[in-house]
Order: C-alpha cells, then structure tokens, then sequence
C-alpha cells in the first residue's frame, strides 16, 4: 500500500478522470464529435436481438477426400520410385484407411518399408495380409486435421461475416465438429443473406467433362434411380447435396469409373431444381479453389455480369497442365457441386485469370449471385460443408425488455446495498457508497477498454458485484470497530483495520477468482461472460474498498481534523 497520501489522492482521481472518459461513449454518440475514444461496450445478442446459429462441419467427408488424396499421391511415389504395386486406394469402409495391392508377397516389404520410412508419423500399417497391405492415419493426426478443419471453417465464416458487414460476430467451436455463430443487431433481410453466406461452401473445382455417353442415356439413370429410390430434388425432396450424393451412390454401377453426375442449371429456369441439366464429370481434380488469390464481379463481352478470379502460381500452373493435358474437351467450372459454365478448351491456357459466367437472364439477380460468390470465393473455401442444427432469432423488442429487466434488477440492488450501509455504517457508509459508484465506474471502463459483449449474464455479473462490493467494507469497518473498542487513537484504528482486514478480503476475492477463471477456461458464451464480468468486479470491488476507501477516509480525516469517526 502507498503510504504518501497525496500520490493516492492523485491515483485516484487520476483514475476516475479516465473512467469517465472511457465511459462517456456508452452514454453519448460521439462518432460525429472529438472524443479521446470511440470505444464502448458492445450489446450482446439476448440484448439487441439477433442470429444464434449451430452448425455441424462434416469432417468425415473432409477425410475421406484427403485419404484418397493420399492414396493417389502414394500411387505416383511408388512408381517412380520403382517400388511395384497393383493399386492404392481409400478403404471403402473406413475413410482413415488405406488399401495398397500388390502382385506378390515379395512385394509386401518394400512397400512397407516405404511407408514405415517417409510416413511414419503420419501412416501406421495396420496389416499385410496376403496381397493387401492396410495403413491407417495414426490417431494425433486425425485429431490435429480435425482442429484444423474447425478452425479454418471458423476463420472463413468469420472471414465472410466481416465482410458482409456485421459488427462484432462470435464464432467459436462447440464439442468435436460443431461451430456456434451468433450475429448480434442483425435484421430478418440481413439475417437471411448471411445464413446463405455462411451456408455457401464456395468449393470452387475445375473437372474435365465425359461426352463420351449419350446425355439422354445419362438422364435415362437418373430418372430411373429416382423412381426406383423414391426421392427427388426439392423443396419436399433431398437437399441438393444429399441428392447428388445418393445420386451417385445408387448410380455406381452404371457411371464410368472415375467419373460423377452434377448439375446445371437452365439458363431459362428459375431455380435448379426447376431446370437441372445432368453433366459426367471427373470426380477427382487437382485445380481447386484453394489456390485462388482473388475474386471480383465485372462485366462480360456484353455487358453481363462475371466473376473473375485469379490463381497462384501454383494455380496457373496447374491450370495450364489440365488445359494443355485435355484440349478439345469441355472443362467444367464447378462451385459447390453445381456447373457454372462448360467451355471447350481450345488449347494450353497459361493465364493468371479466368471467369465464371452466371446463368440468370435477369440482370439484378445475376449481379446479386456474382457478388455473393465473388464475396465466398475472396473470403475463402470452406474446408467442409456445413449442416444446420439449430437456429433462433432473438427480437430487439425482446432485447428491450432484458435491458429493462437488467436496469431494473441493477437499480434495486444498488438502491438497498446503499440504504443499508448509511443506515448501518453511517458516516462510513457514505465513503463507502461513493466507493461503490466507483466500483461501478471502473468496472463499466474496464469492460468498454477490452470491448466486451454485454450480455444478460454479463449484467447479472454486475449486479452480483454490486453486492460483493461492499463486502470488503464491511469487514474493514468491522474490524476497525473492534480497534476503536479497544481504546486505538483514530489513525491507529483506520491504519489496523485496513491492514489486518486486508489478509481475509484477499482471501475472500482469490477463491472467487479462481473459479471465474476456470468458468472463462472451460465456459462458452454466456458463461465465459459472466465469469468475465465478475473477475473485473472483483478486481474494481477490491481497489475501490482497500486504496479508494482508506484515500477518502484519510483525506476526511486530515481535511477536518476529526477525531472521531462515525461509524
């Protein structure tokens, strides 16, 4: 403790002075105006209303993909490093799995000892049973691809939500494969346009189509595999990724192998589902969207609307190879399993941009579609598709009514705590009422500094603090009545109490403490902001009752030359 009461004394209402100036904002618009801060406490979504969305990231498709990524990659490694094999490929079954054939059980060793020397912290070989040989992704790493999944579909969607203009998103992970997004102010228009941001996975490829089968044969399967599966696209069918996925499940016989059904849709049709155009395309490609640099709408031949992109160098280049490797062939520009547009490669394109025409004939909705995925392609792919768990909607007009609740809630609490400690402490109880608006003070400058979500937890955090507050009064004056009954002269008393107090209220507040940081570790949402809201009362509670309290007592009693105090 400062023993020098005038370096307290400027302490304190140095610190009051930039309590008032971090607060003001909270309370008057000074956008339009020079403040020394335009930070303030931000409304959280049980307050201002708002969108709650859980999303589900499948991670096993994710797998499934690299696996098969992996296989191939370790097809072309044995062949040029002359290890023989038969084939490499993803266990059907299980998607962390790989199957490597091979034509003889001579062939077994090197095959495994290749893997057990470039992939052993990655691959562990299950078994080699006759000609198979079965390696599996070692457990850490599945679990280290997983984190990465989730926090790259955390970072693109916040990505986009920052680009689609929402103030203060939050967006964390929940459980193994699940992401929390609440949106705080949003509208119902605006509401809807960032569920389908959110929802669009972007997943730009480029795949060379067969036009060796017969299209009418083509939409022949398809019909009959509906019929047969009793399903169909549509609002009261499969959602267009189950569809093409159970599509191409039930079709696996007829399709050509390495290849898949998509779709187009009809220039002339209003919606995909009312005009889907089937296309065989390669079911595997190296030129993704991930190896995009940037993505803009601007204006086609004829004034329509584009999306162009740009690639990377390694993107060019791939580009480049896919062209030069299949010219006189369509190639399929894909955005999340749906053919933008089909053209015919005429040669070897080595150019670092290309574009993506839009199928609607309606200007408006053709400029709206091409921002939408101009906007998901610059923020980024999202590494998996996303299923909707839940969603809510939170009114402003229910966000008022918390507010009043909260205001109400805090008003009552402090009304009693302050009737009670003048009745009871009297003269005391007043310093220790104008330590408690202090309180309140620091605690709202400290929440406007870390730009904090308020939510109604969070004003049930101040309210408690309002309570504990005067806690640390309380045993002070306690304490320095058990002085003054002892006959201490009035220094003394304020001296003693405070000093021997001082033991029992940290005491008191650490336990406190250490259970808000374990809420901060393990909560989420509102319960990190409740936890958050109390350790900074703690902290304020503490400072206003030990330095602030024992500052204003021994200036009164300096001041005035008191020689007995009130209490």
């Amino acid at each position: 403790m400062i023993e020098n009461l005038r370096v307290r004394i400027f302490i304190t209402v140095l610190l009051v002075l930039l309590g008032v100036i971090w607060v003001t904002p909270n309370f008057m618009d000074t956008k339009n105006r020079w403040w020394f801060t335009q930070d303030k406490i931000v409304k959280g979504l049980d307050i201002q209303g708002g969108l709650h969305l859980v999303l589900k990231v499948d991670i096993e498709s994710v797998m499934k993909e690299k696996t098969s990524r992996l296989a191939r990659s370790l097809a072309e490694e044995f062949n040029n490093d002359h290890i023989k094999f038969a084939s490499a490929k993803i266990n059907p079954q299980e998607n962390k799995e790989i199957e490597i054939t091979v034509d003889s059980v001579t062939d077994i060793e090197p095959v495994v000892n290749y893997l057990e020397d470039k992939y052993g912290s990655v691959l562990q070989v299950l078994d080699s049973q006759g000609n198979l040989i079965r390696a599996r992704y070692l457990d850490p790493v599945v679990v280290n691809y997983r984190d990465q999944i989730i926090a790259q579909a955390i970072e693109v969607i916040r990505n986009r939500i920052d680009e689609f203009g929402v103030a203060e998103p939050s967006i964390s992970s929940q459980g193994n494969d699940r992401i929390l997004v609440q949106l705080p102010g949003i509208k119902d228009e605006k509401a809807a346009e960032a569920k389908e941001l959110i929802h669009k996975t972007a997943r730009l490829d480029f795949r060379i189509v067969n036009d060796e089968v017969d299209p009418s044969a083509v939409a022949g399967w398809i019909q009959e595999a509906e019929t047969k599966g009793g399903y169909k696209l549509g609002n009261e069918g499969l959602k267009y990724s189950s569809y093409v996925r159970k599509l191409n499940e039930d079709l696996k016989d007829k399709i050509p192998q390495g290849f898949k059904i998509v779709f187009e849709k009809d220039p002339n049709a209003k919606t995909l589902e009312a005009g889907k155009v089937p296309f065989l395309v390669a079911s595997e490609t190296e030129l993704t969207g991930d190896l995009l640099e940037d993505a803009h709408v601007s204006r086609g031949q004829y004034g329509e609307p584009v999306v162009i992109f740009s690639f990377n160098v390694e993107g060019r280049r791939a580009f480049a190879k896919l062209t030069g490797e299949n010219v006189n062939k369509r190639m399929a520009i894909v955005l999340d399993e749906v053919i933008k547009s089909a053209p015919v490669v005429k040669g070897r394109i080595d150019t670092p941009t290309a574009q993506i025409t839009l199928g609607s004939s309606n200007y408006k909705e053709a400029l709206s579609e091409g921002q939408l995925i101009a906007t998901a392609l610059r923020a980024g792919a999202l590494p998996a598709s996303l299923e909707q768990l839940e969603e809510r909607t939170v009114g402003p007009t229910l966000g008022a009514d918390s507010i009043h609740a909260g205001e109400v809630a805090g008003v009552v609490a402090a009304v009693l705590v302050l009737i009670f400690m003048l009745v009871y402490y009297k003269g005391l109880g007043v310093i220790a009422n104008i330590a408690l608006i202090l309180n309140i003070l620091f605690l709202l400058a400290i929440l406007t500094s870390l730009g904090a979500t308020l939510t109604l937890p969070g004003v049930a955090g101040i309210v408690l603090t309002l309570g504990m507050a005067v806690d640390a009064n309380v045993i002070i004056f306690e304490r320095m009545k058990e002085e003054l009954a002892r006959g201490a002269g009035i220094k003394a008393v304020i001296k003693d109490g405070f000093g021997q107090a001082f033991s029992a209220i940290l005491d008191a507040n650490i336990t406190t403490a250490a259970v808000c940081i374990v809420l901060m570790y393990f909560g989420t949402g509102p319960v990190r902001g409740f936890a958050i809201t109390l350790i900074c009362g703690i902290v304020t509670s503490m400072f206003t009752a030990i330095f602030v309290s024992r500052t204003i007592i021994e200036w009164y009693v300096n001041k005035f030359k008191v020689e007995k105090l009130s209490i």
